[in-house]
Formats: C-alpha cells, structure tokens, sequence
C-alpha cells in the first residue's frame, strides 16, 4: 500500500474504495500538489453570513495564487423564491469559474475561515457543475497558516489574456440534488435531515427567515461534523454519527439547513463517511416561500 493510499484509508476508516475522492485534504498534501505541475486551482472562499465580502481578508493573506470567490455573488444565484442561496445559473458560474482559470477535467482546492461551509458548498456547487476533482481545505486558511505554509498578501487578479482563462465546461445537475417536493418526500420515506441549531428547528427562534420551524419529518442534527481543532471530525465517527440518525445503504438521505450553506458542510461529511447524500439546496428559505407548504414545530417530527 503506498503512503498515499495508506492515509485514505486511515481517512475512510480503514476501508479503501468507500469513496472515489476524499473531498478533504490536509494542508502539507496541498502544498505538495502546489508544487507540481499542473498544480490545482485555489479558490478562497471565505464568507461571512450577512456581512460584507471577505477580500480584505484575502487581500491581508491567502494561499499564494488562489484566487478569491464571493460566496453570494460567484457561486450562488440571486436571492428569491428560491431561497437565500439557489443554484447559479449556469453561464455564469462557467464565467466565474473560467475567470479564475478553472480548467477542464482540472483539479480544484477550495478553502474558507476555517468552519467548513462556504467551502463545502463551493465544493458541492462545482461537483454539481460537472468538475469531478475538488477538495477542501480541512481547517481552512487557520490550518494552513498553523502549519507554517507559505502566504501571499495583495489581491489575485489572474491574467485574463486568451491564452490564460480557463475553459472548464459547467455540466449541471451532476450532482444529486432535491427541490422542495423531492425534501418532502425525503421527510416521508428516507431521512431528511435539518442541521439548524435546535431552536430553530423547534420554532422557538428564527433570527433570519420570516416564518420558523421545520419541514414535517426531519429529524433535527445540529453542527457535529467540526472538531475543537477546527477541522472534520475522524471519518468513522462522522459514519456513526450519520448511521445514528437513519443514514444507511438504500435509505435516500438529505440534508437543508436555513439557505443550503451550512447543509453542504453535512453532505460532504457523509461524503466523506462512505454515504450518498443529496442536498436541498433551497432549504428552509425555500420551503417558506410556499405558504401552502405545511411546517412542523416543537420534536415532534
């Protein structure tokens, strides 16, 4: 077994093949990919929610050529019926992602602040697009500043000459991924699992959306998936977990949280763990959008 087929299969609990690409890795295996050719793309995706972009901080430090995404404006569409965080139109992610010179059948890394979810999402959403070999940061930019690893200050502003700019092609729909009938039927007869605090999901407060509460059948499993050293719990664990709660072969599984952000954090954990979840990207600011969609409050499922 070579040493990077042996640290896999310490990541996947031993056994080898549970999934295809580990969607995580560690800082010193990225800086040695940086440093053979081609190297991944980099994209700094650290967010805020509510707040402004985060280029101040890309521009104060970052990981020497990633280029910086905004979350809001680079990766999700618009605002609306569709919730706080919809899919992207198409067209435009390509723009994006070509801009950031995103090569086809290329390899990415993604990283953010250091608490996994605009990382897991941009993760999700270029999986969705089609690209098959992307990877986040485990930790973030902590993690690689922690280890000691090179910055780079300013901001990136790849060359944009015709030679340069990428020429990824955005497939969509490549990933699974569910509208509000198909959650409610997760609810019914898989397991739909909401990530919200507990709170929220027994409607008791809701700081951002207009109505509170949940979609009647999800079970409520709040955060779990980040260690207190910032980074992915060990992947037996996140399999435990997730087996707890429902989560096993031929039982279709899905997660939503508040806009689908903090969701796509437990969707790569059960990646991760050997599952095959979908996320409902809309999530509850979605569902609410729909008064005729009916909402559960309180445990009671």
């Amino acid at each position: 077994m070579t040493a990077r087929a042996a640290a896999q299969a310490h990541r996947t609990g031993g056994k080898l093949g549970i999934v295809t690409v580990n969607p995580l890795i560690d800082p010193t295996e990225l800086s040695e990919l940086l440093r053979r050719a081609p190297a991944p793309t980099v994209l700094d995706v650290r967010w805020r929610l509510g707040g402004a972009p985060c280029r101040s901080e890309h521009a104060a430090g970052h990981i020497p050529g990633a280029v910086f995404l905004d979350l809001d404006a680079d990766v999700c569409g618009p605002p609306g019926a569709r919730g706080r965080h919809p899919l992207p139109d198409p067209r435009h992610l390509q723009a994006v992602l070509r801009r950031a010179v995103v090569r086809d059948g290329g390899a990415v890394a993604v990283y953010d602040g250091g608490d996994g979810m605009a990382a897991s999402r941009t993760w999700w959403t270029l999986r969705w697009a089609g690209l098959s070999d992307v990877r986040v940061l485990d930790g973030g930019y902590p993690a690689w500043t922690e280890a000691g690893l090179s910055v780079e200050t300013g901001s990136t502003e790849p060359d944009l000459s015709e030679e340069s700019v990428g020429d990824v092609v955005v497939r969509p729909r490549s990933m699974p991924v569910v509208d509000a009938d198909g959650a409610a039927k997760l609810a019914r007869a898989g397991r739909l699992i909401d990530v919200r605090a507990a709170a929220r999901y027994r409607g008791e407060q809701e700081p951002i959306d207009p109505v509170a509460g949940h979609i009647p059948g999800a079970v409520n499993a709040p955060d779990g998936e980040i260690g207190p050293d910032g980074r992915f719990v060990p992947v037996q664990e996140l399999r435990e977990r997730y087996a707890a709660l429902g989560a096993e072969p031929g039982v279709p599984t899905g997660a939503y949280c508040g806009s689908g952000v903090a969701a796509a954090r437990a969707v790569l954990a059960m990646t991760a763990a050997g599952f095959e979840p979908v996320l409902y990207a809309g999530s509850w600011s979605e569902w609410i959008t729909d008064p005729r969609r009916p909402v559960a409050t309180g445990d009671q499922r």
